[in-house]
């Protein structure tokens, strides 16, 4: 279900699949604030937000094959919008962790997300700061990697000119 998100977005995705793929990620606090005007409309639930367990698979070096890697904890729900019309969207989300809110809030976003009419402002006040969050996020992670590089061909050549100084 989730797919590796420091890869660059495979164009062959589905608009929905993008923003479902951001909202699964978005932080709680950008979902409140994005969505402050539709928190308090009442949902006609068709699954309440409920904690499990999804297996996460790793790949294998130079391989590329699939083992299972543990189980992480992942809420989920689906909801619709609109009570009286059963062709409203249906949103549904699924998310890390067991925040039942945070849940609730990207199903409230991906069904309107689904409504042509809010995507345009749905897009510039929660997609794309959502989209600079994760990338700031990946930038301070890559960050981190990179302190603890090691340039092994500079570790050789100044171990090589070492002994060739004790040698002359």
């Amino acid at each position: 279900m989730f797919q590796a998100y420091d890869h660059a977005e495979s164009s062959s995705k589905t608009e929905r699949q993008k923003w479902m793929a951001l909202l699964a990620r978005a932080p709680q606090p950008m979902l409140d604030l994005a969505l402050t005007a539709h928190a308090e409309v009442q949902p006609q639930w068709l699954r309440r937000p409920e904690t499990g367990l999804m297996m996460v698979q790793g790949r294998a070096g130079g391989t590329g094959e699939r083992f299972n890697l543990g189980e992480v904890t992942v809420t989920r729900c689906a909801l619709r919008l609109a009570q009286a019309a059963d062709d409203a969207p249906v949103g549904v989300a699924y998310v890390l962790g067991r925040n039942h809110h945070q849940a609730h809030m990207a199903a409230v976003a991906d069904a309107l997300l689904q409504d042509p009419a809010q995507r345009a402002d749905l897009e510039v006040t929660l997609l794309a700061p959502v989209r600079r969050h994760l990338l700031h996020q990946q930038a301070q992670r890559h960050a981190l990697a990179q302190t603890t590089k090691v340039d092994f061909l500079t570790v050789a050549r100044e171990a090589g000119d070492g002994e060739e100084g004790e040698t002359s």
